[in-house]
């Protein structure tokens, strides 16, 4: 499960940092450290609520460190510059994150790992992430000439000119490839903005504007500003030998503490020792954690594995002695492992800065700033703070259960107050005795209250639903399936109209579950994924039809209706229905038009199928079919008349022997009723089969008896049964002539 989790977002092994490369190999220092000891963390499963809270969240923070650093390799570098603050406050909140679920989960988990997440801890609540000066002056630089507010042209302005040389010159975009890479780069960034960020947009198509302005300047000008230092540190890539160099650059500065003698750590914890004392087997320990190793039950030395001959704790003065002298010279405070939780680190950076996001988004509010024909004026209030926001917060920030850094309480609920789903996009982190049950809680409240399913569809919910009806299956849990099928079946049901694609994937288990233990939940699943346009192709080719095919020769009601429905959406479609004849249904279809439940569904598709000439040959060649299509024209409803009478006409269209046919089973009085009573494309397609049929008895009469067929009218009700009706072409004529005199 580990390694699942891990799939979730993945650096790239080789990529290059464009800019703020310190603060995210400091910040990937830590995310590689928590990776190391998750598979021991998910392992232990811990099992209360507040467990689960923090690994999910956990999960999370480290998803949204491997974003940002991922937005650092491949977005723009003076875009990067402009929101140097924004990043770094991101960098904070991620660790702040990091640290109070690590603090969380190490009070869960056994001595060994927790004194483990106690140094991540420890290192963590000392991580700094300072924008460097030369990134940080190309930012100031470019957010000073857009509030300058200068008119666009074609000759060289000096303000903008000095300014895009110092900020390319900063950042080492000297070079035509250099300059064309973050060419790319901006419009890449402009195409991913919504078009609910109008601000974001026209800033990064004036960043454009002043790298093809000025981009033959650019290249042709040597600066004077030395950059060989800053151009080595900034191409170095995300390699392990300069993840080791960082590593070992910056771990000493990290906790602040210079290199400690090994006698001084504790061997569980590996951690300056705050109080010292030595157990039966004569290894000294920190109090804390040798405590809480014994109170575990254990009565080995943890270091020796030898058993102990008793539990005393016998403090020791001498070594704590060495210890507070050591720390007295070399400036350093130790910690209490028991009285120094995690807490919110403080925002080292000013949101409200001259140069902060916020302050910049309010400074062009109300002005003019333009390039081209493009003004940067907004009148709209609600982008004032977010105008440079990175990547916009939703790329970063998955919809996560609310967490309380300042109390280190979580504040979690998976299924009340409105249905709070958001956990389920890191679902495939639990144990699978937590998911069954998350999945399970989340189904009885949409059984109890099927209004509490009002968020909106999302693909991190859809995902995890779908690897969990997977492993289910591969579990044989039947109820879990069942569980996951319905919760997902409501998540869809409620998204009908606004439904974005599903992966292929998806559709391919979903498809699988046709033939198994859930089969009625699968074709609900199925109906409402049928009736979206860019889903039908998919199901087909998933081998959908020949288990619905199976599922009609069943004796379950509900589900040869969702078969119905599915075979309804899909033949709508005239390649898929010739898919559905190929396959046979006809015959298979026929017996459902005298049943009254699913007659309507079946009259539906065999008029969709008689838009292929293959269909309309089938159902003219056996008089089953005509027979009960011509009974739905007297006893169906106004609906199911008009489907009846829309195939009709397709066989008489098809070719002239059908009209014959057609007129043997006496539909003339039901067409001349339909097009009098009908619904209004009932009557219309009823009068233009009356119409059809006229000029082919017309053409077919003879030219002697045309005038008696038209003159010789009898109206009198046709009270015989199937036999009469098969003899009762004059009668039809007659009718005809009837009908003829009245339009």
């Amino acid at each position: 499960m580990g390694n699942e989790v891990a799939e979730f977002v993945e650096i790239p092994y080789y990529c290059t940092i464009k800019v703020h490369r310190s603060m995210c190999l400091e910040l990937k220092k830590y995310i590689d450290r928590i990776s190391q000891i998750f598979p021991a963390i998910e392992s232990v499963r811990p099992r209360c609520s507040s467990g689960l809270q923090a690994l999910c969240l956990l999960i999370s923070a480290m998803d949204k460190a491997k974003l940002l650093i991922q937005h650092c390799c491949e977005s723009s570098k003076l875009y990067l510059a402009m929101t140097a603050d924004k990043i770094a406050l991101r960098c904070e909140r991620i660790q702040n994150t990091l640290g109070i679920c690590l603090s969380q989960i190490q009070n869960l988990v056994p001595t060994l790992l927790a004194a483990k997440i106690s140094g991540i801890v420890d290192d963590l609540r000392g991580a700094k992430f300072i924008v460097e000066s030369t990134e940080d002056e190309a930012g100031n630089v470019l957010l000073a000439l857009l509030r300058q507010d200068i008119v666009a042209s074609d000759s060289i302005n000096k303000s903008e000119l000095n300014a895009i040389e110092l900020a390319v010159a900063r950042l080492h975009i000297t070079s035509p490839m250099a300059l064309l890479i973050e060419r790319r780069s901006i419009k890449k960034l402009h195409d991913k903005v919504r078009d609910t960020d109008p601000t974001k947009k026209k800033i990064l198509r004036y960043l454009l504007y002043l790298l093809k302005k000025y981009g033959d300047s650019i290249k042709g000008h040597q600066t004077e500003i030395t950059l060989a230092s800053y151009e080595e540190s900034l191409h170095q890539s995300i390699e392990p030998e300069h993840i080791e160099e960082a590593r070992d650059e910056t771990q000493a500065d990290a906790s602040s503490i210079p290199e400690l003698p090994e006698e001084f750590k504790c061997p569980l914890s590996m951690r300056l020792m705050y109080d010292p004392v030595v157990i039966a087997s004569g290894q000294t320990f920190e109090r804390f954690w040798i405590e809480k190793w014994l109170n575990e039950g254990n009565e080995t030395c943890p270091k020796t594995h030898m058993k102990l001959s008793h539990l005393s704790l016998t403090p020791n003065y001498t070594m704590k002695d060495l210890i507070s002298n050591w720390c007295l010279n070399q400036g350093v405070t130790i910690p209490n492992p028991c009285l120094h939780p995690f807490s919110s680190s403080p925002l080292s950076r000013n949101c409200t800065s001259a140069s902060s996001i916020a302050s910049f988004g309010s400074s062009i509010y109300n002005r003019g700033l333009q390039f081209g024909n493009v003004s940067l004026y907004s009148s709209d209030p609600s982008i004032r703070s977010n105008v440079l926001d990175v990547e916009n917060d939703d790329e970063f920030d998955h919809e996560l259960p609310l967490m309380n850094a300042g109390s280190h309480k979580f504040q979690y609920s998976s299924v009340t107050d409105g249905m709070n789903l958001a956990f389920l996009s890191k679902l495939a982190a639990l144990p699978w005795g937590s998911q069954r049950k998350a999945v399970a809680d989340i189904n009885a409240q949409l059984k109890d209250n099927n209004q509490a399913c009002n968020s909106t569809y999302s693909n991190s919910y859809i995902k995890p639903l779908i690897r969990f009806l997977n492993d289910a299956r591969d579990q044989c849990d039947i109820k879990s399936q069942r569980d996951g099928a319905q919760v997902l079946l409501a998540f869809l049901d409620k998204s009908r109209s606004r439904m974005p694609p599903l992966h292929e994937d998806a559709i391919h288990v979903l498809a699988s579950f046709l033939d198994s233990e859930i089969t009625e939940e699968a074709l609900a699943i199925i109906e409402v994924l049928s009736s979206q346009q860019h889903h039908k192709s998919e199901i087909v080719a998933f081998g959908v039809l020949p288990s619905i095919r199976k599922v009609l020769d069943t004796q379950i009601m509900e589900s040869h209706i969702l078969a119905m429905k599915i075979l309804c959406n899909l033949s709508s479609s005239s390649d898929i229905a010739y898919h559905i004849v190929y396959l046979d249904f006809i015959p298979k279809l026929a017996p459902f038009l005298v049943d009254p439940t699913l007659s309507s569904y079946c009259i539906e598709i065999f008029r969709n199928l008689c838009n292929t000439e293959e269909a309309r040959i089938a159902v003219a060649e056996n008089n089953l079919y005509i027979t009960s299509l011509a009974e739905l024209l007297e006893t169906g409803s106004k609906e199911e008349q008009e489907h009846a009478v829309g195939v009709f006409l397709s066989l008489c269209h098809q070719h002239a022997d059908y009209c014959q046919l057609v007129m043997n089973e006496g539909i003339i009085p039901s067409l001349v009723n339909i097009s009098i009573d009908g619904n209004s494309r009932g009557k219309e397609i009823a009068k233009e089969l009356l119409q059809f049929l006229r000029h082919a008895t017309e053409e077919n009469v003879p030219e002697s008896s045309a005038p008696n067929a038209v003159l010789s009218l009898d109206i009198s009700p046709d009270t015989g049964g199937h036999s009469k009706r098969k003899n009762s072409s004059p009668k039809a004529f007659r009718y005809l002539g009837f009908w003829k005199a009245n339009h």
